[in-house]
């Protein structure tokens, strides 16, 4: 009993001095102060990323500066396809029976849209080649809502870039700036109008560069000629972003997005675009010649691995490992050889085949590099003079080939001999049909042979590239002529041009 009593007492005595306690410290900091603490199981802060600033004091980044330059210099753009399979109600008097009773109808009409960089005050905008290709229409909405109807200045499927034109002038626009200085792991906003929202802006890092993907797949006799050294990068991209802006966080243009590696079709995390020394150079291109002019090694190469290295006895593990040659290479008549690796080029160390074909996507015919391999252990520089693919020095015209490449076909020359077995003294043989509005709008075939040009006999490619060169863009081109098999049957294709 004595014990429970003590130990009564020593609760009381306790709890007096809690209370005592409690309300000396309230009235020694003012008394109406209270005092409240919360615990929390994990970092109570959003993540936040800093950067150092001149002074050396960790601040947040800062995506607004960027966004505001940028964003009005991103347009939104639609194309417009048009047509039924053929045009038929736009058919002269004279070329109506070829095709069937007339039935008056508007044409169907389809839209795809993307985005845009305006990289110069005059109107002049950089897109992909993908969102431009074969329109009948290309209508530019700018950041101030107003549109523009927009004319092609031309193409390059194999960089996937265009360049178009809004007759304007004063407009806000992009610089370039050295992709080469990039880096693994730098900020950069990627700016554009995914799925028609327009003017949309998001934040990533560029998360590798030098990526071939195999997207373009340009093939020709002469092998590919596609460039593929994409800059990647977690910023999102979806589409409709297509040729909008990667920049960094000074606004400088960095790369043009292009594409995305998606199962789904959306934003998984993986973004492509084409680095800005690449477009800046095709752009320059277009402008002043119409038609890109692209220096040429003439090798087959392959990146060097730890695979390829101990089967071929090479003394590197990095580079760009010559395979082979092309006709008319310049790199097999300037000296160097097959297993050689290319381990530099001028100043620039090569470690992989993607960055030798970016370098060389940036020189013109003509132009001279020192390339340095790798051969047998020891290192040689060796001058090479770039040339066109053909074995030409010195810029290439827009001439004959750009209106075929348009319209997405590719004709030659018939030998008397061949015109002849046919019944016919004069023609040309449509040797390909490609993407184009040919295909579009008419079902001609591969072997089709041309004799009339808008009712004009046609007697040579040069004769045949003449006419189609005088026919005004937005005319309509018909194509009369027969084939091979079938030569008595007179057909005719019209597309407009």
């Amino acid at each position: 009993m004595k014990r429970l009593a003590t130990l009564f007492v020593a609760a009381v005595l306790g709890s007096l001095c809690t209370v005592a306690t409690f309300e000396f410290t309230q009235k020694g900091s003012g008394g109406d102060n209270k005092v409240v603490m919360n615990y929390t199981s994990s970092v109570p802060l959003s993540r936040v990323a800093y950067a150092v600033d001149d002074s050396g004091k960790a601040v947040p980044l800062d995506f607004t500066v960027a966004a505001e330059k940028v964003m009005p210099a991103v347009v939104h753009i639609r194309s417009t396809y048009r047509g039924s399979q053929r045009p038929y109600y736009e058919l002269p008097e004279a070329f109506r029976d070829f095709f069937g009773p007339m039935i008056p109808q508007s044409p169907r009409e389809s839209q795809s849209a993307g985005s845009g960089v305006i990289i110069n005050s005059e109107g002049y905008i950089v897109t992909n080649n993908h969102v431009v290709r074969d329109a009948d229409e290309i209508q530019v909405a700018l950041y101030d809502n107003r549109t523009y109807t927009a004319q092609l200045v031309g193409t390059d499927p194999d960089t996937d870039l265009a360049v178009i034109k809004i007759e304007e002038k004063d407009l806000p626009f992009l610089s370039f700036v050295d992709s080469n200085n990039a880096r693994v792991g730098e900020w950069v906003l990627a700016v554009g109008n995914p799925f028609n929202l327009t003017s949309t802006v998001t934040a990533g890092i560029i998360s590798a560069k030098g990526r071939n993907i195999n997207i373009l797949s340009r093939q020709t006799e002469q092998g590919s000629t596609a460039i593929e050294s994409f800059i990647q990068t977690d910023a999102a991209i979806n589409p409709g972003n297509s040729g909008g802006a990667l920049v960094n966080l000074q606004g400088g243009l960095l790369g043009i997005n292009t594409a995305i590696a998606s199962p789904t079709g959306s934003y998984s995390g993986y973004g492509f675009a084409v680095p800005s020394n690449i477009v800046s150079k095709v752009v320059e291109d277009l402008i002043e010649y119409g038609v890109v002019q692209r220096g040429w090694l003439g090798v087959s190469i392959t990146s060097v691995n730890t695979q390829l290295a101990q089967e071929r006895d090479l003394e590197v593990n990095a580079g760009a490992y010559i395979s082979g040659f092309a006709e008319n290479s310049s790199a097999r008549e300037a000296g160097l050889k097959e297993g050689d690796v290319v381990v530099r080029i001028d100043d620039r160390p090569i470690r992989s085949n993607t960055q030798l074909i970016e370098y060389i996507g940036t020189r013109r015919p003509g132009d001279k590099v020192d390339i340095t391999v790798n051969r047998k252990g020891k290192e040689v520089t060796i001058p090479v003079v770039l040339k066109t693919r053909d074995g030409r020095v010195g810029p290439v015209r827009a001439e004959e080939p750009k209106a075929l490449a348009d319209a997405g076909f590719a004709v030659e020359d018939l030998s008397s001999e061949a015109l002849k077995s046919m019944g016919l003294d004069h023609g040309v043989l449509v040797k390909s049909v490609g993407n184009g509005k040919l295909a579009r709008y008419t079902d001609i075939r591969d072997g089709f042979i041309i004799t009339r040009v808008n009712d004009k006999p046609v007697k040579s490619v040069k004769e045949f590239n003449s006419i189609l060169g005088n026919i005004k863009t937005g005319e309509l081109v018909i194509l009369s002529g027969t084939y091979r098999n079938n030569p008595r049957a007179e057909y005719n294709y019209a597309f407009r041009k």
